[in-house]
């Protein structure tokens, strides 16, 4: 195109001079010619003018245009490269917040090193600032693409710009928009998701403290729907092998004891068993049982002695035993008077610790293999042990209610005894409305 160009302008300026000569020979002497300066569009339309200032041709200026835009779409490719590493950044900081619901609550979240290039900072330790710093980067991007989008249109003029070319710019800017749009369309989502996971999570969280809070207050009123912790009996209306109470606290190794508890009871044949306690090795370490027409037997050790004791009439009475491995002493007292004594019960034998302690059934193995024959069928209140032998006055004092002294190894409190197989915990009478049905 340039050699053309450039004899079309020797052309050009040869005719001129032959047309100059021509006139100078033609013309009278003393003849002049008078210039007169034409308009661009006007000598472009009849003769060509030679650029003036150092202009480019139209080709050159197109070149230069093609060259432009091509830095430009180079650029704007950067950036979008530098975008996209954005948005996977992104897109890996919300995975981790995902994955970190399961490590730690949410509340925690923690930064990952060394996963990655990290250049948007420290993501904010609160859900929503991290959603709401994500949606506000996206927006940045977006906003950015537009002003290039709008300085690529003031700096190069699509109508000189080739077909292809302009149809494949506007192509990948409406895919790139398109794909913005989506990104942040998934990171509403992900915020809206989050939220509903956060307060699900604050929900249950504020169930499990009222629960904890409400056992904390349970446990400091004393754990009792009583009055009083140690108001209240256990029913055991039916002869069975599966209505038992069982005490939560064992036995230490004792050398002597006292076992005192109110009764009430109209069975017949027999009352049944008011308690047993088993250990490995011997089910009859201690038991108090009353079984068909036999009289009430006290066995330690499986030894055995007869109690002169009667108490299935229907109303309540007041009964102790007490014991020692010395000689095997033992006494029996019903309503605060001794009614027996005897000796050489188990003598010199510690009752042995770490036993199960039944109410209302005698045990052939711990724990269990209960005989509904020799269950009790009654009622019961105010079981108590402690680790010596009380004296006769203590136990007259018990009896007839001038005094409260709780066992110093199994005392009566509503938190220690469990009932199974439909046995029952009640309010229990006074002590003293329990004397007026003596």
């Amino acid at each position: 195109m340039l050699p053309v160009v450039a004899g079309l302008l020797l052309a050009v300026a040869a005719g001129g001079r032959g047309s100059a000569a021509a006139a100078e020979q033609e013309s009278p002497p003393g003849s002049r010619f008078v210039c007169t300066s034409l308009p661009l569009e006007a000598a472009g339309a009849g003769c060509p003018v030679p650029m003036q200032g150092g202009a480019l041709p139209p080709e050159e200026e197109l070149r230069a245009t093609v060259l432009q835009l091509r830095e430009t779409v180079l650029q704007q490719k950067e950036t979008i490269g530098s975008q996209r590493e954005a948005i996977r950044e992104l897109t890996g900081k919300l995975s981790r917040c995902e994955g970190a619901d399961g490590k730690s609550a949410p509340g925690t979240w923690k930064k990952e090193l060394g996963k990655g290039k990290d250049t948007m900072g420290d993501l904010p330790r609160d859900p929503a600032q991290v959603i709401d710093q994500l949606s506000r980067t996206m927006q940045t991007l977006k906003d950015r693409l537009e002003s290039l989008e709008h300085q690529l249109r003031a700096n190069v003029s699509y109508a000189a710009l080739p077909n292809d070319l302009r149809e494949m710019l506007q192509r990948r800017l409406g895919d790139l928009e398109r794909q913005l749009l989506s990104k942040v369309a998934e990171l509403e989502d992900e915020k809206s998701l989050l939220h509903n996971e956060t307060s699900a999570h604050r929900q249950k969280t504020e169930t499990a403290l009222n629960a904890l809070l409400e056992r904390v207050s349970e446990l400091e009123k004393g754990n009792s729907a009583f009055k009083s912790p140690d108001e209240f009996k256990v029913s055991l209306p039916l002869r069975t092998n599966y209505l038992y109470g069982k005490i939560k606290k064992t036995l230490p190794e004792l050398y002597a004891f006292t076992v005192c508890l109110w009764l009430r009871s109209s069975a017949s044949p027999g009352i049944g068993t008011p308690f047993s306690y088993a250990v490995p090795g011997q089910a009859n370490e201690i038991v108090l049982i009353e079984w068909g027409n036999n009289p009430i037997e006290l066995l330690i050790n499986d030894k055995v002695a007869q109690l002169p004791l009667f108490i299935s009439d229907g109303k309540w009475h007041h009964i102790c035993i007490t014991w020692t491995t010395r000689d095997g002493m033992w006494e029996a007292f019903q309503d605060g008077e001794k009614l027996g004594t005897g000796e050489n019960l188990a003598p010199w034998h510690p009752i042995k610790p770490g036993g199960v302690l039944i109410l209302g059934q005698e045990q052939d193995t711990v724990g269990g293999r209960f005989d509904a024959t020799q269950a009790f069928v009654g009622e019961m209140s105010q079981f108590n042990i402690w680790d010596r032998v009380l004296k006769a006055e203590d136990i007259t004092n018990i009896a007839n209610c001038s005094t409260n002294m709780p066992g110093n190894i199994i005392p009566w409190v509503d938190n220690n005894v469990d009932v199974f197989g439909g046995a029952t915990k009640w309010p229990v009478e006074t002590c003293e409305e329990r004397l007026l049905d003596l």
